[in-house]
């Protein structure tokens, strides 16, 4: 079991792990919303559509790529999207993103996580979502994040993953932020670089 992460807490991924990481996967799960019928009859769940992004950013602060559910890998290969799931319906992760940082080019810099909930619905009405970073090869939790807190955005900069003296290490970042893709928490994201 990994650590629980907290907002603005920093990690070295290796040192977390025990041993140089090649592979992690960022898992997002969450659960519909289940709404009340009356007396108990007519309840049912709503669908609900979180989105896990991963973009790219190079030295200069420029993003160079990004995985989300319109591309669903980069353009190098080093990270792929597992798919889209619109529903929040099942166990565990809902959607996940598959990180070969071994892969990852030199000149990416910083790989920073977001999601986004693309029918609307903010957090505070969400049940169970969180994030989590594994390692692929052992299965390990390293780090876990809630998502599923306070208030009335539907989006946020949940962290980033960059390079420091020859090695990653996770910056959990917490910020909320509103936008239905992450093209519109780029503002956001810009404060993190």
């Amino acid at each position: 079991m990994g650590i629980t992460l907290t907002k603005g807490q920093k990690i070295s991924l290796d040192k977390e792990a025990g041993t140089r990481l090649a592979k992690v996967v960022m898992g997002l799960g969450w659960d519909p919303i289940k709404t009340k019928g009356f007396l108990g009859f007519g309840a049912k769940q709503l669908e609900v559509d979180l989105d896990a992004s991963c973009l790219m950013f190079d030295a200069a602060k420029t993003l160079v790529d990004a995985v989300w559910f319109r591309q669903l890998a980069s353009k190098d290969g080093s990270i792929r999207h597992t798919g889209d799931n619109r529903t929040g319906a099942g166990d565990g992760d809902d959607e996940q993103i598959v990180v070969d940082l071994s892969a990852v080019p030199a000149g990416i810099q910083t790989l920073v996580f977001v999601v986004n909930s693309f029918t609307g619905q903010n957090f505070s009405q969400i049940e169970n979502a969180s994030c989590r970073i594994l390692d692929q090869s052992s299965g390990r939790e390293i780090a876990k994040y809630d998502l599923s807190c306070q208030g009335s955005h539907n989006a946020q900069v949940m962290a980033k993953l960059y390079r420091h003296n020859g090695e990653w290490k996770m910056h959990a970042i917490g910020e909320n932020a509103s936008g239905r893709t992450f093209h519109e928490l780029l503002p956001a994201i810009n404060g993190w670089l």
